[in-house]
């Protein structure tokens, strides 16, 4: 479409709006950081409350992913129908309630609902904030914007992670639920007042008032204001059953499988590790509060890795970036077990592992909005991370029942390390459109 603003963000520098911008979407991307792991850090806990087996822990790690893959699936394309910011501030709310209720629940049936309600809140926010990441960053530096707003998601397992030791300790499990829901929810007046809508979403779907809403943007980038709406080069998707299809017409088919196989695979072996390191440090002879600090340096380490990968991002192929990442990923699984007699040692190699598995995270969440137009974005990447929502369900599923079939946790770590090699092997084979305005992939 011949949109001037995006053309103006596309080819300009980035000023201070569009940074805040970013911001306010590494602020959400943290939110998903605590509310993902807030499980994690408390299984033990729980566990030990309700005296619970790996299957049925396993089960309560997967109940809020699976409320993320709905409503990343399901709840995200609203997005593309009624705007990126409204679907943001209605999943706020209902994340946020769900985890208050879920401190004062009575079992782990109750326990295990309100967690899925949670993640269909978180589903809906991540698709919509790394849209809006993407948007507002020009050509040059979208690799490292949305990788810097996946950073969001280390920042805030990192000192979600510190908080729940301190509350754990202090308070009991109840209490880190009703931090993070507490929290949630004191973040709707921040996007409120901070948050833009996206441009590309204005122009493509020209809601009401969309000319002086877009007038508003192009003062704030330093634009003058627009004499009349921009002219679309084509009709968007009328339909949400219409912008689903589009995914597999033919010049995005390819594309859109690679995604979501890569997607699948990473998050497979991303929640393996995020999920279980904590407990699977404890059985392997660590104390409790040692195994919380190993996973919090998880996600230490990806504050790192996603800021690297952007930054590489910038200068060399993502597809070999993201490869490399992989590999080396599935490396430190396969040596991090052995390393748990010297305490220093597994700390940093677990450090390690987060910064390269976080960046594997990032490098998807880079390349998914590039793929795909403004009238289909939102579901494009909605479904790219939805799918791979459904391999992060399952992963702590095989992983309980692993456990309980007796495997080691170094057989645990080596099994999903190749997880990460198939995962680059997929990667390589990617290829983004010449056409789109994005770091090159082939």
């Amino acid at each position: 479409m011949n949109n001037p603003l995006r053309n103006a963000v596309d080819a300009g520098s980035m000023n201070r709006f569009q940074w805040t911008a970013i911001g306010i979407c590494i602020v959400l991307n943290m939110i998903d950081g605590f509310d993902v792991l807030v499980m994690a850090f408390t299984a033990a806990s729980v566990s030990a409350e309700w005296n619970l087996s790996g299957s049925e822990i396993g089960m309560l790690l997967s109940a809020g992913l699976f409320g993320m893959a709905g409503g990343s699936l399901f709840i995200a394309p609203w997005a593309d129908r009624f705007g990126r910011r409204p679907l943001i501030l209605f999943c706020l709310a209902l994340s946020g309630t769900s985890m208050v209720m879920a401190a004062y629940s009575q079992s782990p049936t109750q326990l295990g609902l309100l967690r899925m309600v949670t993640g269909l809140g978180i589903g809906g926010i991540l698709a919509s904030s790394n849209v809006i990441a993407s948007e507002y960053s020009n050509k040059r530096w979208r690799g490292l914007a949305v990788s810097l707003q996946s950073t969001g998601y280390a920042l805030g397992a990192t000192f979600g992670g510190m908080i729940a030791v301190y509350l754990l300790g202090q308070f009991g499990w109840r209490s880190v639920f009703l931090f993070g829901g507490v929290a949630t929810l004191a973040a709707i007046p921040l996007t409120i007042l901070c948050l833009p809508e996206s441009i590309d979403y204005l122009v493509s779907r020209r809601p009401a008032n969309a000319l002086a809403r877009l007038n508003k943007l192009a003062l704030r980038l330093g634009q003058a204001p627009l004499g009349s709406m921009p002219v679309a080069s084509e009709e968007g998707p009328s339909t949400a059953s219409a912008t689903f299809k589009r995914l597999f017409a033919p010049d995005l088919l390819s594309s859109t499988l690679l995604l979501w196989a890569a997607f699948f695979l990473v998050m497979f072996g991303f929640y393996f590790v995020m999920s279980w390191t904590p407990k699977l440090l404890v059985s392997a002879g660590l104390s409790a509060e040692q195994g919380v600090t190993g996973g919090v340096l998880l996600s230490v380490g990806g504050i790192f890795g996603s800021t690297l990968l952007g930054l590489a991002s910038a200068r060399f192929k993502l597809h070999h970036i993201l490869a490399l990442f992989m590999i080396v990923t599935a490396i430190l699984l396969a040596v991090f077990v052995g390393t748990t007699s010297n305490l220093t040692a597994a700390f940093v190699i677990g450090a390690l592992i987060g910064l390269f598995a976080n960046g594997c995270v990032a490098g998807l969440y880079a390349t998914s909005p590039l793929v795909y137009d403004a009238s289909v974005r939102a579901t494009g990447v909605g479904w790219g991370i939805g799918i791979g929502r459904i391999g992060a369900i399952l992963s702590p599923l095989v992983a309980g029942h692993l456990i309980d079939a007796n495997w080691h946790p170094s057989q645990l770590y080596i099994a999903y390390g190749m997880v990460f090699v198939a995962a680059a092997c997929v990667v390589l084979m990617f290829r983004l459109p010449t056409s789109r305005p994005a770091v090159a992939l082939g």
